[in-house]
């Protein structure tokens, strides 16, 4: 399966929590949803990091892509920014922790030009709402649907440039 396609069952999800999110009065039940979300999101994110890595691995030789399925198995989580840059990444060397590190550089200049957003902080955001939620049941006071919306648009940007550096 193509990373892109993780997004699209996200995307519907998304498509209808916009009709119900916003018009919840109850203080308690929208910021559940917004944590079942942010658990959502990270999941997508690492099923499409996965997907990229294996993929990567599995066209340079058939017997690493099965390694790399297996090492990747258990990657729990670890979808950081730090974690895809130093963990999983430089694994395959520095070559393509500098290509990524040239394309997430770009795309967050590119965001804070044009939309005034920082990608990575977006990111990061998602991700540690995500862990508050699953681990201790409770959201930040900063979490919001908006900007749960946010992080998840802009780890799909994020994806994307580790897509683009993890090619020859």
């Amino acid at each position: 399966m193509a990373y892109v396609d993780r997004f699209s069952s996200l995307d519907i999800l998304i498509a209808h929590l916009d009709g119900v999110v916003p018009h919840l009065g109850d203080p308690f039940l929208r910021n559940h949803y917004v944590g079942f979300l942010c658990v959502s999101i990270v999941t997508v994110f690492e099923l499409c990091l996965k997907d990229i890595f294996i993929g990567f691995a599995e066209k340079k030789h058939r017997s690493f892509g099965s390694y790399c399925g297996n090492v990747f198995e258990r990657m729990n989580g670890r979808v950081s920014l730090g974690d895809i840059r130093g963990l999983h990444v430089k694994k395959f060397g520095d070559k393509y922790v500098d290509k990524l590190d040239a394309l997430l550089n770009k795309a967050e200049k590119d965001a804070l030009t044009s939309e005034s957003i920082s990608i990575k902080s977006c990111y990061g955001n998602v991700i540690v709402w995500r862990n508050s939620f699953a681990h201790e049941g409770v959201l930040p006071a900063n979490a919001s649907y908006d900007e749960t919306r946010k992080g998840y648009a802009a780890g799909k940007q994020i994806i994307d440039c580790l897509a683009k550096a993890m090619t020859r």
